[in-house]
């Protein structure tokens, strides 16, 4: 049998040589993969009968559950192109990516569109509105046509449009963090080429049960979906209010893998697990952020059977790196090697190698870089460049130039090739003619075991240049002395290192719509609190 090489062929490849293995589990809802495959099918006649054509928008803004998968490889299936919207985000922000992408259907809930009404007029290329609930439908909807799922997946069967695997698959967004959200463009073969490395590394086969607790916006949360499926094994999708939510998805579904973020790991860290989860468990993953020492201690010793997998990734690239577990005791801080049927390199500004443990820029290449950002050539030019023609595997020969992704991260490699993150180049800080990276700071707070959650960015100082203020929040069931943790850090790193101020919060610290602690949201609340006012507008 061959291999797949359309996103909706993992599915298909499962089907026929596993047509009743269990595919999806929602609640108590679960599908074969030969179930799925005919909902695709459903879904594919459903969105070509509405008239779309070969790479139009389909956005989908929905909590995780059976629709929402069907949805995204039915729309990839037929020749578009799916954008899965954070359930998170609020009507604005969808409303600016529906706009920017140019979406021609939405496929959501009555609840979610009643806090879409007032933005939807707004997004002009919008023409379908399908729900997933039953009929009867909303009131009004203006211009727009409105289908129900039932009708949708009822319509005269009808082939997908022709496509191959250089298309558009899907588009990402971020979480616009430093501006407003880039639509990342992946390809059919970019996340192909990503199910493949991953399942390869993380040694995933059809016993596996893993559970997409992440976003499928995500690009690490909609792995969850590929990598099963290329191996035929189950996914259990969860949307969890708690992280208690997680543990007892992990017992009741005898889960063997996790992916999940550090912000998710510190919270489930502080909770009692339940025994048996260490006797299914077979791997635990990190992505999104470095692991804090004490966390992975901790995750570690309730999971002594389970193996630990740090990775490294950015969505421009889906994954680049990855540690693999039987280093995680030499090099704990290390964000590993890249996975395979990738290339890692470490550059200076002026596109040649670094040295060992020299500072660089970590450069990506391989099947995985994405198609650029959706309409955006400035933004895709900053990160989406040429290599040079010096770059190791690029013969001088080779006319064409090879378009790599720039992360925009800091990095070092040792003298065994291991990598080691360092910071992202707008986050770092520069205090008293040192640059020093906030992760770096936020590690040794972690180490002091005083804090629950913590946060390190830099403030103006008129002499320091930059001053290191850090937003913490009290361990589980305790308080926090913010002298005793200075104290504790003045033991720990240079006097260039130690934070300047100290703010204590309850917790949880606010997330951006992928999981991970605002630093930016907090930072700019922070600054603005602070602030001097103008006289005459106080």
């Amino acid at each position: 049998m061959t291999d797949a090489n359309l996103l909706s062929e993992l599915i298909s490849r499962s089907a026929d040589r596993h047509p009743d293995a269990v595919a999806l589990t929602y609640g108590k809802r679960s599908m074969s993969y030969e179930s799925l495959q005919l909902a695709i099918a459903g879904f594919v006649s459903g969105i070509v009968g509405l008239g779309l054509q070969r790479g139009e928008r389909i956005a989908i803004y929905l909590e995780k559950r059976l629709e929402t998968v069907v949805a995204s490889f039915g729309a990839a299936a037929a020749g578009c192109v799916f954008v899965p919207l954070n359930p998170l985000l609020k009507a604005a922000q969808v409303a600016y990516i529906l706009r920017d992408c140019n979406v021609r259907s939405l496929l959501t809930s009555h609840e979610r569109l009643a806090l879409l009404a007032p933005v939807l007029p707004s997004c002009d290329d919008l023409q379908h509105l399908l729900l997933v609930n039953a009929e009867p439908f909303p009131a009004s909807t203006g211009p727009l046509a409105c289908l129900g799922w039932n009708g949708l997946m009822h319509s005269a069967a009808q082939n997908g449009h022709r496509v191959i695997d250089t298309d558009m698959a899907a588009i990402l967004y971020t979480s616009g963090s430093t501006g407003k959200p880039k639509g990342v463009v992946l390809s059919h073969r970019n996340m192909l080429a990503g199910a493949r490395s991953v399942a390869s590394y993380l040694e995933n086969s059809a016993e596996d049960t893993l559970l997409a607790a992440l976003p499928l916006s995500f690009d690490a949360g909609f792995s969850q979906l590929t990598t099963a499926f290329h191996v035929g094994a189950r996914v259990v999708l969860l949307n969890y209010l708690l992280p208690q939510d997680v543990l007892k998805a992990l017992a009741r579904e005898r889960v063997t893998g996790l992916t999940a973020v550090p912000p998710l790991y510190i919270q489930l860290a502080q909770l009692e697990w339940p025994a048996a989860i260490s006797e299914h468990l077979r791997y635990f993953a990190n992505t999104g952020g470095r692991m804090p020492r004490e966390t992975l201690a901790a995750l570690r010793a309730r999971l002594p059977a389970s193996k630990p997998y740090l990775m490294y990734g950015l969505t421009e690239a889906f994954r680049s790196t990855y540690l693999p577990p039987d280093e995680v005791d030499r090099r704990p801080d290390s964000i590993g090697k890249a996975i395979p049927n990738a290339e890692i390199l470490v550059l200076r500004e002026d596109g040649s190698a670094c040295a060992a443990n020299e500072a660089g820029e970590l450069v990506h290449r391989g099947a995985l870089v994405g198609m650029g950002y959706w309409n955006d050539p400035e933004k895709t030019a900053e990160r989406y460049k040429p290599l040079p023609a010096n770059t190791p595997g690029r013969d001088r020969g080779l006319v064409l130039p090879e378009i790599a992704v720039f992360s925009g991260d800091t990095v070092r490699r040792d003298e065994e090739g291991f990598l080691y993150f360092i910071g992202r180049r707008d986050e770092m800080m520069k205090t008293s003619g040192y640059r020093v990276s906030p992760t770096e700071v936020e590690e040794v707070i972690y180490a002091t075991r005083l804090v629950g959650e913590c946060v390190a960015f830099g403030v103006d100082h008129p002499t320091l240049g930059q001053a290191i203020q850090v937003i913490a929040t009290p361990a589980a069931g305790g308080t926090l002395d913010t002298a005793a943790l200075l104290a504790e850090c003045r033991d720990r790193v240079p006097a260039y290192m130690l934070p300047t101020g100290i703010t204590v919060r309850s917790g949880p610290l606010p997330r951006n719509p992928n999981g991970k602690i605002d630093r930016q949201a907090l930072a700019s609340e922070f600054r603005a609190s602070t602030a001097t006012p103008v006289p005459g507008q106080e």
